[in-house]
């Protein structure tokens, strides 16, 4: 039986790399408990390709749609960033191919070594037990994912 991909679509698309983009970094951090003084001056900058692109030849993006990863902060219509060149371990988000589908989950190793578990963050999904007898392999290692802190 065909594991099902747990409400998940990807969109893949390729990291370009070839720009930069440099946006004006706070000296200081912003506390999330009680407020500090406002600091009303900018530092040095920071480029988000050189920031979260690890290996530019094996990361790309992709979009998220569905809700089986909400509990982790992986919303629908999301952008995880995927490297390709890291190895999955165990508690890593992944995304993975199973069966024919592509799916984002976190990664769970047996202790035995013999099978695998793709563990959805959404009480709503089960989990995807994979072992020799899928199609099944870990596409790329989610090393961030970008959504808007404001919808609209």
């Amino acid at each position: 039986m065909k594991p099902e991909p747990n409400n998940i679509r990807l969109t893949f698309h390729k990291a370009n790399t070839d720009t930069e983009l440099a946006i004006p970094l706070a000296q200081s951090s912003v506390r999330a408990g009680f407020p500090s003084p406002a600091q009303d001056y900018m530092g040095e900058e920071i480029d988000l390709n050189k920031l979260i692109v690890r290996h530019r030849e094996a990361t790309f993006y992709v979009r998220v749609s569905g809700d089986s990863m909400t509990d982790a902060g992986i919303l629908d219509g999301d952008l995880a960033v995927v490297d390709k060149e890291l190895e999955a371990g165990d508690g890593d988000f992944v995304i993975a191919y199973v069966d024919g589908e592509f799916t984002i989950k976190q990664f769970r190793m047996d202790k035995s070594g013999t099978f695998g578990w793709l563990q959805p963050w959404n009480d709503h999904y089960p989990a995807i037990r994979v072992d020799a007898s899928n199609d099944f392999m870990i596409w790329g290692v989610v090393t961030y994912v970008i959504h808007p802190a404001k919808k609209g």
